[in-house]
């Protein structure tokens, strides 16, 4: 059940006993900003190449992705399509000493969704104590933060990001946040209250329990669906030779329980549980990308077994270059070799009536090679197998795609 005063006891808890850390050991502390060896997933937000003209108080950026598919489901195709996935737009500016703002504006498929995926301000009172408020990209998993399409060699983005978390998950609120280092260690927090999902989790569409579409209520700027806030929080760790594993947990109450001082329901909460990794080696010409979630929600006992209480995925990428020299005039250019592995299960359980196993999952392989002329652009050719079962467990689809694409910041 959840429990709003222990969220927010526990941040104010982190928020207070890291700032008294701080003041302990201040002779530890460095601002990771002014290097890349400490960055975090947590530092993806400022961690892009900006542009500041002349001298406007203000600097931008942005990228963009579009890519060809040629896709067939048990030997069924519609056919070649161009896809233009979406352009972002962000933009940063120091408003004063210490205080800072940020924004990003995303236009999906076109002009067919427009976003606000973030708009906060920061106030710097220490690297281990900082506020920010505004419309927050929820520090769930590694992939949700850290989710620009440059930094990626696959044109899809992971099943389980996307599809239970779900990428890009971001709310209106407040928190803390901040970050210590010590030799070769590296620790970040951030602590967040905001608004959460609503009743789309369980009454949707889609005939499945889906956070993905608990998100898409267009009040969740202006208010609360619950009337209480949603608790995201995160604990990174980072060694600069073994890499960086962070611990997120967000929950909260999702449904309509109260109107009009009538009580109409149960609080029915939300839980989710990440974990990621991400390592480098070989000098950075292998990199590896980790992430699993498990989502627990509290699905009211009319409703059919159709909607799962429990949810598990999970992702893993491989990346290595191969050939790493100038090329075609480029002199920093790659060519890397890739492999993604995804899992997502929608319902883990069994049915009531016969004990055996709820289908409903889906897996993939996704192999990939990507040319880089520089860092911040990639063409990437990505081959998808995948399978995925109904609710029954029959015998599953098969989906195989062909993909080429380009993404680059500009």
């Amino acid at each position: 059940m959840y429990n709003f005063k222990k969220a927010f006891t526990l941040l104010l808890y982190i928020a207070i006993s890291t700032a008294t850390y701080a003041q302990k050991d201040s002779s530890f502390v460095k601002r990771i900003s002014e290097g890349t060896s400490g960055q975090l997933n947590m530092d993806a937000t400022y961690n892009r190449p900006f542009l500041q003209p002349g001298k406007l108080p203000i600097a931008i950026g942005g990228y963009l992705e579009a890519n060809t598919q040629y896709a067939s489901t048990n030997g069924v195709s519609d056919g070649f399509s161009f896809q233009f996935r979406r352009t972002n737009l962000f933009f940063s500016s120091t408003i004063a000493k210490k205080i800072r703002f940020f924004s990003e504006l995303e236009f999906e498929d076109g002009t067919k969704e427009i976003n606000m995926e973030a708009a906060f301000v920061d106030f710097e009172f220490d690297p281990l104590f900082n506020f920010r408020g505004g419309i927050i990209v929820n520090p769930i998993g590694a992939f949700n933060q850290n989710h620009d399409g440059p930094r990626w060699d696959f044109i899809d983005r992971p099943i389980s990001a996307t599809t239970i978390i779900p990428a890009t998950l971001s709310s209106v609120g407040f928190g803390f946040l901040g970050k210590y280092f010590v030799d070769r260690w590296t620790l970040g927090y951030e602590a967040y209250l905001t608004n959460g999902f609503d009743d789309k989790i369980i009454s949707n569409g889609e005939n499945r329990t889906s956070l993905a579409a608990g998100k898409s209520n267009r009040d969740k700027f202006e208010e609360s669906n619950s009337g209480l806030p949603m608790f995201t929080g995160k604990i990174a760790v980072r060694n600069r030779k073994i890499g960086e594993l962070g611990f997120s947990y967000m929950t909260g109450v999702y449904n309509k329980w109260k109107s009009d001082g009538f009580v109409l329901d149960s609080k029915r909460s939300l839980n989710v549980i990440a974990i990621d990794y991400t390592a480098s080696a070989l000098k950075n010409k292998l990199n590896i990308t980790g992430e699993v979630v498990k989502v627990f929600v509290d699905v009211p006992g009319t409703y059919s077994q159709t909607f799962g209480s429990k949810q598990f995925g999970g992702f893993i990428d491989i990346v290595g270059a191969i050939v790493q020299k100038q090329m075609l005039g480029w002199e920093k250019s790659k060519v890397n070799l890739a492999l993604r592995l995804e899992y997502a299960d929608y319902n883990q359980g069994k049915f009531k009536e016969t004990n055996g196993n709820i289908g409903d999952d889906i897996w993939a392989i996704v192999p990939g090679i990507a040319f880089r002329p520089v860092g911040t652009t990639v063409l990437r050719f990505n081959y998808r197998y995948q399978r995925q079962r109904d609710l029954l467990g029959n015998p599953p689809s098969k989906t195989v795609a062909f993909q080429f694409g380009i993404s680059s910041y500009f």
